[in-house]
């Protein structure tokens, strides 16, 4: 639940840019610059970040509109519903400047726009239903076990915000003669890869939507991926990381653990 300042605190008021200017000068009370305000306003705080920079820098106290909660979604401001992704365009932008570049440049001119485009192709698992995937399966007398190797799938690390790429394997084994299509693992693996990850987590999230939703005797799951948040930064060297999730009876059978496991890592095609 979004928290709504209530009053408006008293005297001069400056607006942090570019939300903080539009509510100062709602209240009649809006000055030029820090020095002459007695408090600064933003429009929304989400991760307080901004608020604690503001407060560190000037010395005085932050107000804002509006507190968002853990959960809460995209909020856009009435003013703001003329062009939804304005203040996003804007904020790579000032990326760009920040970097010491010039966005009006013919190379950077367009660059914004493509940069939120791209956000949205690379996150779109946001929009997808893992139950919605599996929904479609087939009658088949099958009770052994089914396993889709070397899925390619490309993802973003939460923590830089770098993309990280690898394989992922995916066994099963059914219950109630009830199969999926190969094509559904493999669309599961992407709808998770394409949101903020990490490695680990990615793994446990493909097997438990297997798990639940299809209801097997066990779930396994393999991933590889290659950092660049690792190549490029810090260490600045190549790794590969494998993890893996197994649930049911590959988890507790060490029989079906270990064919898994041999399918998984059979041999390389050539």
């Amino acid at each position: 639940m979004y928290r709504l300042l209530a009053e408006a605190p008293s005297g001069k008021l400056w607006g942090i840019p570019r939300g903080g200017q539009i509510i100062a000068g709602l209240t009649g009370r809006a000055v030029d610059t820090p020095d002459e305000a007695d408090s600064l306003v933003d429009d929304v705080c989400d991760t307080g970040a901004t608020r604690a920079r503001y407060q560190a820098l000037y010395r005085k106290p932050v107000w804002t509109l509006v507190t968002k909660q853990p959960g809460d979604g995209w909020l856009v401001f009435p003013w703001e519903q003329g062009d939804p992704t304005a203040d996003m365009v804007s904020t790579v932008v000032r990326q760009l400047q920040w970097l010491g570049e010039d966005p009006t440049r013919e190379g950077l001119r367009d660059t914004p726009r493509r940069v939120l485009h791209a956000w949205r192709d690379l996150t779109r698992g946001y929009q997808e239903n893992p139950e919605a995937l599996l929904d479609v399966r087939f009658s088949v007398p099958c009770d052994q076990m089914v396993v889709v190797r070397r899925v390619p799938y490309a993802s973003l690390c939460e923590h830089h915000l770098l993309p990280f790429q690898g394989h992922a394997t995916v066994g099963y084994i059914p219950s109630g003669g009830r199969v999926v299509g190969l094509s559904k693992l493999a669309r599961l693996v992407h709808c998770f890869a394409r949101r903020l990850q990490i490695q680990e987590r990615l793994t446990q999230e493909i097997a438990t939507a297997v798990m639940t939703h299809l209801n097997p005797l066990g779930v396994g799951v393999v991933l590889t991926g290659d950092h660049t948040c690792m190549r490029l930064r810090g260490v600045q060297s190549p790794g590969e990381l494998s993890t893996s999730c197994l649930l049911g009876v590959l988890r507790d059978n060490p029989v079906a653990r270990g064919e898994f496991f041999s399918l998984a890592h059979g041999p390389e095609r050539t």
